[in-house]
Parts: structure tokens; C-alpha cells; sequence
């Protein structure tokens, strides 16, 4: 069975579409050299795409991991390098350059979009201005076409979070939420962007399982 003919199927609240209003939501995370996406490396970057069985719980689907070359006359900060323990220079990293990487993530994230009957993607990701922000720059960088991000918005699941759980560390809060956290693996790409992932699915699914979706309509 088809993704489309699973999705006239299901109850319609049930869908990613209807769920978050014709945004398809992906997981992203960046490991970088920096804070400021105009002029420092963007190193690592993975993304997770989302989907929804039958009975509306949200759960991961596909993933992408890159590790990145810095783009030229990028500052290389070395209090960034010492944090995230990356040698950018290391040839084993068998990284890509960052148009590369980009379109194969967003080839990935555009057929979620057609697949799932969404409008467009929105980022999903801790602390999420920032990740959005190296995204973008990174795009605007490649003179990638047809970005399937929205320009802004975004889902923060530190703000979720700290609503949610009271915490807005992401090991402290996938703690809270009884998601597994090896902080020895974190400041990976990939790690942290499936531990984000496990989370957003957990905060979502409890908040339907608490009674607060499909949302109740009362009459005007």
C-alpha cells in the first residue's frame, strides 16, 4: 500500500498535513566552527523526516547525515572546534561540499512533501534559530533553488520543552521525557538530531494522548 492510498484511509486529523496546518516537519541539526552563519563553517548537518501511522502517533521515517567542507574564507573558530571535537581538515571526515549536501537533503524533504499532500517544510530543531540560520545561509551560499524551508518559522523544541517537561537542555529534557541520552555521543549531527527527533515525537504524541489533539470545535 502506496502512502497516499494509507492516507484516504486514515482518519484525517491523523495526517502530518492536518496535524501542523500543511507543514511537513523535519528534524534538523548542524554542528559548526561558530555562531555567526555569514562567516563560519558550517561542518555537520543531518536531517530526520516525520511521519504518522494510522492512529495519529508521530514517529520517525527517513535520515540524512553529512559531514561538510567549509566553504571558502570560512572562519574556523577554535573554541567551536574544541566543543564539538571536529578536525575539519581530517580527510576521513568524507565530507561534502555544502551544495551537496543540501540538495540531497532537500530532494529528501521535497518528495515528504508531495508524498504526504503537505505545502511546505518547516524546521524542527533545539535551540531552532540556530540551525534555521546555518541552513539558510548555507542555501543562499549554494544558490540552491526552490528551498523547501519556510523563510522563519520554525518548531523549537526547547521552548516545547520547557513548557512541557520544565527543562530546555536537551539531555535534560529527553531525560525528563524518559528518551535514552549518551551525552559521551552528543554534539553529533546525527545523534543529536535523532534524540530531537525522539523528543518533538514524544511531546507531540503525549499532548495527543493527554486529550489536546484533534482539537475540539464548539459551535460560535
Amino acid at each position: 500500500m502506496n502512502i497516499r492510498t494509507s492516507m484516504a484511509n486514515k482518519d484525517d486529523s491523523n495526517t502530518l498535513r492536518v496535524r501542523f496546518r500543511g507543514f511537513y516537519p523535519v528534524v534538523i541539526d548542524v554542528e559548526t566552527a561558530g555562531f555567526n552563519a555569514d562567516t563560519d563553517a558550517l561542518l555537520e548537518i543531518a536531517a530526520v523526516t516525520l511521519a504518522m501511522d494510522e492512529q495519529g502517533c508521530l514517529q520517525v521515517d527517513n535520515k540524512l547525515h553529512f559531514h561538510v567542507e567549509p566553504f571558502p574564507y570560512a572562519r574556523l573558530q577554535p573554541e567551536a572546534l574544541a566543543f564539538n571535537g571536529i578536525d575539519p581538515s581530517n580527510p576521513l571526515r568524507g565530507a561534502i561540499s555544502e551544495y551537496k549536501a543540501l540538495n540531497k537533503i532537500f530532494k529528501m524533504v521535497r518528495k515528504g512533501i508531495k508524498d504526504h499532500e503537505c505545502n511546505r517544510a518547516i524546521i524542527v530543531a533545539h535551540n531552532a534559530a540556530f540551525d534555521h540560520g546555518f541552513l539558510m545561509a548555507a542555501a543562499g551560499r549554494a544558490g540552491l533553488k526552490k528551498n523547501p524551508f519556510h523563510p522563519f518559522a520554525t518548531f523549537d523544541t526547547a521552548a516545547l520543552s520547557g513548557l512541557v517537561l520544565g527543562q530546555t537542555v536537551l539531555a535534560k529534557a529527553c531525560f525528563a521525557a524518559g528518551i535514552a541520552f549518551d551525552s559521551g555521543a552528543a554534539h553529533s549531527a546525527l545523534y543529536d538530531t535523532e534524540r530531537t527527533a525522539s523528543l518533538f515525537c514524544e511531546l507531540v504524541n503525549r499532548w495527543k494522548r493527554l486529550g489536546g489533539w484533534p482539537v475540539l470545535q464548539t459551535a460560535p
